[in-house]
């Protein structure tokens, strides 16, 4: 039995597909990587994975886990900076599937907190409002309350995008981490080098697939072609439809 299995599922928007007729299994204890153009659907996916969205068709078995084995880092666009709340209050938050709503922080939870943030470089920031921090700091916190969820599968929507390399590096350990102590962990990326070099297993998305499986059966020149080209047909501005330039050619 799969961690994840989706069975013919579409997913979209006011009745409008994002990503269509998806099926496949994620194996327990998998590390894999999403890769597609912009507007391929990763996020649309991932919202599916984690519940936040209905399939409008199909299904989604997380065979008898629920949500609190599922752990999700979305996009840093999609966090209100402006929210008034320290990073230990912020981190703390990974700790509710633990404690409940009102359970309290203990002592023993503000020293999961304080280890957490250790983990991740931010010892010393506790006290600092989430809006002040920079971009790696912000995704350094993320992480440490991934940490907390300790959930069994682990869903990523673009984690090392426009942070420095050292953050990169620092959290791609972290994943690292969790692939040998066996959770199942899901990245949507752009980086295919990283992809090629860390993740043993890539679903090519361009809101159909286009291949899933080894990583290095699924990004050739053909397959990314043939997502370029499906990625066209769906955008006009063709030229944001990029999945495999060269490391140096994007946001450190």
């Amino acid at each position: 039995m799969g961690a994840l299995t989706l069975r013919n599922v579409t997913l979209g928007y006011d009745r409008h597909p994002a990503v269509h007729h998806l099926s496949g299994e994620v194996t327990p204890g998998a590390l894999l990587a999403v890769v597609g153009p912009n507007g391929a659907g990763k996020s649309t996916l991932f919202r599916g994975i984690v519940g936040m969205l209905k399939p409008l068709a199909g299904t989604i078995s997380l065979h008898g886990a629920n949500a609190r084995d599922v752990a999700y880092l979305p996009q840093v666009a999609d966090i209100d900076r402006s929210f008034p709340i320290s990073v230990f209050d912020f981190v703390g938050m990974g700790l509710l599937r633990r404690t409940g709503l009102f359970g309290g922080i203990g002592r023993r939870e503000r020293l999961a907190i304080e280890q957490a943030l250790q983990a991740v470089g931010l010892t010393g920031f506790e006290a600092r409002a989430i809006g002040t921090l920079s971009g790696g700091q912000m995704q350094r916190m993320l992480f440490a309350r991934l940490l907390l969820q300790d959930a069994r599968i682990i869903v990523l929507d673009e984690p090392f995008n426009a942070i420095d390399a050292k953050t990169s590096a620092d959290l791609l350990d972290l994943v690292r981490r969790w692939h040998a102590e066996g959770r199942t962990v899901l990245a949507a990326l752009h980086d295919i080098e990283l992809v090629r070099a860390t993740f043993p297993e890539t679903l090519l998305l361009a809101r159909e697939p286009v291949a899933w499986g080894d990583t290095a059966d699924v990004l050739t020149t053909d397959n990314l072609a043939t997502a370029r080209r499906m990625c066209e047909a769906f955008d006009e501005h063709a030229a944001a439809c990029i999945v495999d330039a060269p490391s140096s050619a994007r946001a450190a």
